[in-house]
């Protein structure tokens, strides 16, 4: 089972034992992470499951949709290294990843 690391606004680091298949949203919002506020449930319709994702995953990470893309221009906080937890399912491949909650807009 891969794991998912994730780091709160404040700095401070979990690890989360991951299901394959669930979006890395899911497993934050699952393991009770109430920083990730994940409004639209998923849906790719709102960006409030922002985060920074650790650039030594970025290039096995999939592609970003033009809707992802969209969403994440409407955050002040956007960088390089920005994705919509949502957008991302977790694999084998992922485990280890590093995340960051992005600052609330």
């Amino acid at each position: 089972m891969p794991k998912l690391v994730v780091v709160t606004r404040e700095g401070d680091e979990s690890v989360f034992e991951a299901d394959t298949g669930l979006s890395v949203m899911e497993i934050i919002r699952d393991n009770g992470v109430d920083e990730l506020l994940a409004l639209c449930g998923g849906c790719c319709s709102c960006a409030t499951c922002h985060v920074y994702v650790d650039p030594a995953f970025a290039a096995i990470l999939p592609e970003m949709s033009d809707d992802e893309n969209d969403l994440l221009d409407s955050s002040d906080h956007r960088n390089d290294t920005s994705r919509l937890s949502c957008q991302l399912q977790m694999t084998d491949e992922l485990d280890g990843l590093i995340v960051t909650i992005a600052p609330e807009d």
